[in-house]
């Protein structure tokens, strides 16, 4: 069976850090590019960041993605997290990071209070 399974999501004060994971089952993420997405209630979905198949990391501002291969294992990176950043995260692969998405996590939600 093909999944993402999320989890590392939860409640963080601002300033504070959090590392999500998504481990895949039923298919190798050697063979995928992988990106995080995020979606605040009444917003549209955006991307967050995007590697090759052949990346390892990627830095974008306060976020990092980052893949373990013989984990099969991805993971968000957060630092200094801002309430603007609080959303439902999906981990996502794909043929290429300008193609569609080919399978998506589950989902998990981050929310950024005091």
């Amino acid at each position: 069976q093909v999944q993402l399974v999320e989890s590392g999501g939860g409640l963080v004060q601002p300033g504070g850090s959090l590392r999500l994971s998504c481990a895949a089952s039923g298919f190798t993420l050697d063979y995928y590019a992988i990106s995080w997405f995020r979606q605040a209630p009444g917003k549209e979905r955006e991307e967050i960041s995007c590697i090759s198949k052949s990346g390892g990391s990627s830095v974008k501002g306060r976020f990092t993605v980052a893949r373990d291969n013989p984990k099969n294992t991805m993971y968000l990176q957060m630092n200094s997290l801002k309430p603007e950043d609080t959303a439902v995260y999906y981990c996502a692969t794909s043929n290429w990071c300008a193609g569609p998405v080919v399978y998506w996590g589950q989902g998990t939600q981050v929310t950024v209070s005091s």
